[in-house]
């Protein structure tokens, strides 16, 4: 019969202690604790280490000296079964590359870079050279707890990433338990509600837009124009090329590898927005497809550099509040577009199949009245703004 229980384990004092069929418990003068296994080998005692409390639980402890003891009733060498076993549990970091090589092909661009680069930045440092079988609660704690406060976004999906190696490393029979998340809810403090991006009220648009024309026409500004008259996501902005681009029909087809929700995406260009194309056209210096708002290098532009065009007037809003401004407007300025017409604008997922199919037959010409609307209004072409009672 087994003599230890888990507060046993806790409260063990420095000496040997017996759990019974050979397992004991060692606890050193310091306070350290391991787990031994004392087995009949050919008969020859040997003993063999399991491995610190840290990495094993009691039942733990219990399941893997009765593996041992197996191998060893069957004149098998258990310390080398014990030894092949550690060697076939990958660490963190191996795991994490053979997840994301399994499960990447099924993500966006942006995400399976981002995945990666993540857990290199946070988690390698702390997590990477452990077996993906011994982190736990009080290792996901040490990697989550500088970023919690300071970039809750942020590090939610780090947590969820790293929930993503451990679940991957469950079902790949590396861990006994997938990640961690009832255990770790009580050791990290509640985050502050997050709110919405600042959005800048649609009145003050106009002139916030006649400020940026009044400027020079770097590939910076221009992409924040085409931002604000497009009503799209920076991302899509940015990674937006000319092969994407038909002048002709004022159209601008993306990809879904560009897209958050994956599906391919059709943007109406009013005038306006397509005036911003043909000053970018000027800046081009290659006939081969490429970025439209190219950065240094011709890479892609930053996030970042978007928003200190916005800031640039200290103004605190958010280069992603345009989309809010121009639903807001859509809401107060033109009450006769249906609300499915706006959310189609914005390239959000319609929930309902029948307007979904509604949808494909008639929002183009909806979208394109609505955009164009919004693309004078932005210039300061339409009236004086009515107000909708």
């Amino acid at each position: 019969m087994p003599q230890l229980t888990a507060k046993n384990v806790e409260r063990a004092k420095p000496g040997r202690h017996a759990d019974g069929q050979g397992l004991y418990l060692l606890v050193s003068k310091t306070g350290s604790k391991s787990w031994v296994l004392r087995v009949q080998v050919r008969g020859r005692r040997r003993d063999i280490g399991l491995g610190s409390i840290a990495e094993l639980t009691l039942a733990e402890a219990r399941d893997k000296a009765r593996e041992l003891r197996k191998v060893a009733k069957s004149g098998r060498d258990p310390i080398a079964a014990r030894d092949k076993a550690k060697a076939e549990i990958p660490t963190f970091e191996k795991a994490a590359e053979v997840c994301h090589a399994a499960r990447s092909s099924g993500w966006k661009g942006r995400h399976a870079d981002a995945f990666l680069s993540s857990l290199k930045q946070h988690a390698y440092p702390r997590l990477g050279r452990l077996l993906v079988d011994s982190v736990d609660e009080k290792d996901l704690v040490a990697v989550l707890s500088p970023l919690w406060h300071e970039k809750p976004a942020a590090a939610r999906k780090l947590r969820q990433r790293i929930n993503t190696v451990l679940d991957y490393a469950k079902g790949s029979g590396w861990r006994p338990t997938g990640a961690p998340r009832d255990g770790l809810r009580p050791l990290l403090p509640k985050q502050a509600k997050a709110g919405n991006f600042a959005a800048m009220p649609y009145a003050e648009v106009p002139s916030f837009v006649a400020g940026l024309r009044s400027r020079s026409a770097t590939a910076g500004r221009l992409a924040l124009l085409f931002v604000i008259l497009t009503a799209a996501r920076s991302g899509e902005v940015r990674s937006a090329k000319w092969s994407h681009i038909d002048l002709e029909r004022r159209l601008w087809k993306r990809p879904g590898a560009l897209m958050k929700s994956g599906d391919d995406h059709v943007v109406t260009l009013s005038a306006s927005a397509t005036a911003v194309l043909r000053q970018a056209e000027k800046l081009r210096t290659t006939l081969a497809d490429c970025l439209i708002f190219p950065g240094t290098g011709d890479r892609q532009l930053s996030d970042m550099t978007l928003l200190k065009i916005v800031k640039a007037d200290g103004r605190g809003y958010s280069v992603h509040g345009f989309r809010s401004s121009f639903r807001t407007w859509a809401a107060e300025q033109m009450p006769t577009v249906p609300e499915a017409v706006a959310e189609a604008a914005l390239a959000h997922v319609v929930p309902d199949a029948v307007v979904r199919a509604y949808q494909r037959a008639k929002f183009m010409d909806m979208r394109r009245h609505l955009l164009d609307a919004w693309g004078d209004f932005v210039d300061g072409k339409s009236n004086v703004l009515r107000l909708v009672g």
